[in-house]
């Protein structure tokens, strides 16, 4: 079994998977839009563009989102993603990505358990915390 989020935007999927795909290396592999997938008559005027369903590949990784139509939509809460960077110069240029146009949180820094670890929301209102892990001692 796979645990695959799926985050929902308010308008902003298709700007938002292009950005994670440049962002994190990733290959967009759907972008279904409500007009394609037949559902334009189900959405507000305007939102036939909108996507229904988006899906990209990060490694082994998915991530799925869609645009939540008018009314349905609701600011994320109470779960951030994690990005798990190799280097922690990987971790500053994802953090520095995410955090243009964002709210960061909690700076990128060294802590405790990681040799970079930060906190911020990006720029369409998802919350991200970037770490990479400390190395290990012998």
């Amino acid at each position: 079994m796979d645990l695959t989020p799926y985050l929902n935007f308010n308008g902003q999927c298709e700007e938002a998977f292009k950005f994670y795909e440049s962002c994190f290396g990733g290959k967009i592999v759907a972008m279904v839009s409500f007009e394609a997938a037949g559902s334009a008559s189900h959405v507000p005027e305007g939102w036939a563009g909108k996507i229904m369903h988006a899906q990209m590949t990060v490694g082994h990784q998915v991530l799925m989102g869609s645009d939540a139509p008018t009314g349905r939509y609701e600011k994320p809460q109470g779960f951030s993603m994690s990005a798990h960077a190799e280097t922690p110069a990987d971790a500053e240029r994802v953090f520095q990505a995410l955090a243009e146009k964002g709210n960061v949180t909690m700076p990128l820094q060294q802590t405790a358990w990681a040799a970079r670890f930060g906190m911020l929301t990006d720029r369409f209102g998802i919350p991200w915390m970037v770490n990479c892990a400390a190395a290990a001692s012998a």
